[in-house]
């Protein structure tokens, strides 16, 4: 087993900053390739306090923020331009960056946090989950129109 320190929230994981048990052949094929962790050392723990609290900088603090910036999300649709096709096919995908570009300053969203369900390859409305909090997400409903 070996022991490292999330750098990214992985997914059935961790989140950034914590200590975690892996199998050898997943951190040396997978996490640390990709940068994702890095081995745990006894120096390291200054190196996981920087990144919980640039992790804190990032995250809304609150519940009741984090209420706030959904029903904020929620209110009102997000608008995504993207090139299209006649047939009102996109020339590739909209991606979580891209969403989290449209929402700007409304609301405080990292493109990590955004989970599309199937990849947006067309026009229209989709819904899209946005995590805020641990205990919060928000249905966001994502408007494609075409770029002029």
């Amino acid at each position: 087993m070996a022991k490292l320190i999330l750098t990214h929230e992985v997914s059935g994981l961790g989140i950034a900053g914590d200590v975690v048990d892996v199998k050898d052949g997943y951190a040396r094929n997978y996490l640390v390739p990709r940068k994702l962790a890095t081995p745990w050392s006894a120096g390291a723990e200054k190196q996981i306090e920087g990144i919980r609290k640039a992790q804190r900088a990032k995250e809304i603090a609150s519940v009741e923020e984090a209420q706030a910036a959904r029903n904020t999300l929620q209110s009102s649709p997000v608008k995504v331009t993207a090139k299209a096709g006649k047939s009102g096919r996109l020339f590739g995908a909209v991606t979580p960056a891209d969403i989290a570009a449209a929402i700007g300053d409304s609301a405080k969203v990292d493109k990590r946090r955004i989970h599309i369900g199937q990849p947006i390859k067309a026009l229209g409305e989709y819904q899209v989950e946005v995590s805020l909090h641990s205990e919060i997400s928000a249905t966001v409903t994502v408007q494609v129109v075409a770029a002029k």
